[in-house]
């Protein structure tokens, strides 16, 4: 790209001119009218979900590329579809814009969208353009699934283990380096780049799915072979404590969390402290796992297939208490809850 195309502003080029420059990045076959049609299969029921994300809020240009925000952007929608089960169609954005922007940065930021939906097969399918005095870009996600594998988070019953896909803190952990960069000093070059790729470019984890029905259907299945077992979750953008809370909340129940079970980064243990470990991983968020929440023998098979990362943090109790416990006492219980988190409005 020469460096007048890089110069330009979108305010020298216009609504149109970077409408034409976009259309490339979506899909040619559904975009041109005034809405998108998207096709699915029969007995599928469709998916919807809208995030909307703030520059200074959720990306910057001191932590993310244009490249990294797009993809942040996009795996945080996917993520939410892959929370309830559903795989995607496609997804519409929103850019509202200052007119300084560069359009090469606009353009930067939709290759980052586009690289992280071609992995699972996805593309942009529409969208509107706006001024704004703050850049903002609202995604709306599409998805399918069949109404027998909708995970929901009122669905969890007493017994169920709370079952993790993969680690918690690597986001966060990426994030406080890119901030602070001389937290970096007892860090491997390999561990910190490591830790910054899980914050700049998480992974929807759309992959665990069909593991997930795998286990569901397998004829081992405990008690009635053919009965629908509900599966209640949702994704630990928020944190891992926000997730279980919420789950909690919506299907009227408690949970015991272990300390010790919570899977961690490997180069946790010697580069930070246990008590702010622990933190990063409860309401750090940003780590795009899935939570969630089904019968003890099927999450054990469903772990193990999993792999490293995957594990059994805790069990649903009665009540609506959820309480973190360390068998060792090395720590003392603690009753979670969302004040300790990232909340939007909060003081």
């Amino acid at each position: 790209m020469n460096s007048e195309l890089s110069s330009q502003q979108v305010q020298d080029i216009g609504e149109q001119g970077l409408l034409e420059r976009l259309q490339h990045f979506c899909s040619p076959e559904i975009i041109g009218d005034d809405a998108a049609v998207l096709e699915t299969a029969s007995e599928q029921s469709l998916v919807v979900t809208t995030d909307v994300l703030v520059d200074g809020v959720h990306f910057s240009n001191v932590t993310t590329s244009p490249e990294d925000a797009g993809w942040r952007a996009a795996a945080a929608n996917l993520s939410d579809l892959a929370a309830m089960g559903a795989s995607p169609l496609g997804i519409t954005v929103g850019l509202g814009l200052p007119g300084e922007v560069r359009v090469s940065w606009v353009e930067r930021l939709y290759q980052g969208m586009t690289e992280c939906l071609q992995k699972y097969n996805t593309s942009i399918v529409g969208g509107d353009i706006v001024r704004s005095p703050v850049t903002t870009l609202a995604i709306t996600a599409f998805g399918q699934v069949h109404p027998s594998q909708i995970i929901r988070r009122s669905a969890a019953v007493v017994g169920d283990a709370i079952v993790v896909t993969g680690v918690h803190g690597a986001s966060h952990a990426g994030l406080q380096l890119l901030l602070h960069p001389e937290l970096r000093q007892n860090l491997k070059d390999a561990e910190r780049t490591a830790l910054i790729r899980a914050h700049q470019r998480p992974q929807p984890r759309l992959d665990v799915l069909p593991i997930l029905w795998k286990i569901l259907d397998s004829p081992s299945k405990i008690q009635n072979p053919k009965s629908k077992i509900p599966v209640a979750g949702m994704d630990s953008s928020d944190g891992l404590a926000d997730a279980i809370i919420q789950i909690c909340r919506a299907s009227g129940v408690g949970a015991l969390i272990e300390h010790r079970q919570i899977p961690l980064p490997k180069v946790f243990d010697h580069w930070l402290p246990q008590e702010q470990a622990l933190e990063y991983a409860l309401y750090g968020g940003e780590d795009f796992e899935l939570v969630l929440c089904l019968p003890q023998e099927l999450a054990s098979a469903f772990v193990q297939h999993l792999g490293e990362g995957a594990a059994i943090v805790g069990s649903i109790t009665s009540g609506s208490t959820v309480l973190l416990h360390d068998e060792q006492k090395k720590f003392p219980d603690r009753v979670l809850n969302f004040s300790q988190g990232f909340q939007h409005f909060g003081q």
